[in-house]
């Protein structure tokens, strides 16, 4: 069924995990990596703590394709994913020539200082490659398989937008709902009998209520098209079943 590509997201900065500021950036991901093949399987919200980043960081990026973060990479004194990131491998972390140099020219041209806090976002770990920033010149940067990011969501989307042709991507997931008036309930162990029977699937249950009814949404997901037909029709005929029984 081809390869499986994984993937997985550390938001970063206290200010999400205080309410201040409501994340987008999860959300925008896992569509954009569905829509190319690239399973996002776990999020990390963490705080700005070098200790926590770390710890995240090589915990994901050993069990996953990509690591994305997102946040920590601004000109303020609690920006410290590339810190935190050249710890995580090792690596001294210390003003990148080129992300300096074109900082440098960036403020020169819009006659604003090149302060010191605002030299802070040519910090990288040595031998990190750049992911371009269109919007506000400061670049992301790319140490193996861990991709650093803004958190502001208009330049995160367009970084992930520059970085996503370079990617390595998987085989698709397809998917199929199948509608049912019958509650998760009633359906839940016979549902758990169809998953073992056709594990190259993956089945979901997910109720709703709408127009004063509740009902319940089947989503069968597969890599294999003969695969999710099989499956599909199995849960169809579960409810023909159990409606009969009614």
């Amino acid at each position: 069924m081809g390869e499986i590509v994984t993937a997985a997201m550390v938001v970063i900065g206290d200010e999400i995990l205080s309410g201040r500021t409501k994340d987008q950036n999860i959300g925008h991901l896992a569509d954009i990596l569905t829509a190319v093949g690239i399973d996002l399987k776990e999020v990390r919200i963490v705080a700005d703590d070098e200790g926590a980043i770390v710890e995240a960081v090589n915990i994901l990026r050993a069990r996953n394709t990509y690591v994305f973060t997102t946040g920590g990479i601004g000109p303020t004194h609690d920006d410290i994913t590339a810190d935190a990131i050249a710890r995580a491998f090792d690596l001294p972390c210390d003003y990148e020539e080129k992300a300096f140099r074109m900082l440098e020219e960036h403020y020169a041209k819009r006659g604003i200082e090149f302060s010191e806090a605002r030299k802070r976002m040519a910090r990288m770990p040595e031998g990190a490659k750049h992911i371009p920033n269109p919007i506000s010149i400061a670049p992301g940067f790319n140490v193996e398989n861990v991709y650093v990011m803004a958190g502001v969501p208009a330049i995160f989307q367009a970084m992930l937008d520059a970085l996503l042709p370079t990617l390595k991507v998987g085989t698709k997931l397809i998917s199929v709902a199948v509608p049912s008036p019958l509650p998760e309930g009633t359906m839940g162990g016979a549902l758990g009998q169809i998953q073992q029977a056709h594990p190259d699937t993956i089945i979901g249950s997910y109720p709703k209520y709408e127009e004063g009814r509740f009902w319940t949404e089947v989503v069968v997901r597969s890599r294999s098209e003969e695969a999710l037909k099989a499956a599909k029709e199995a849960v169809e005929a579960m409810i023909d079943s159990l409606m009969k029984r009614k």
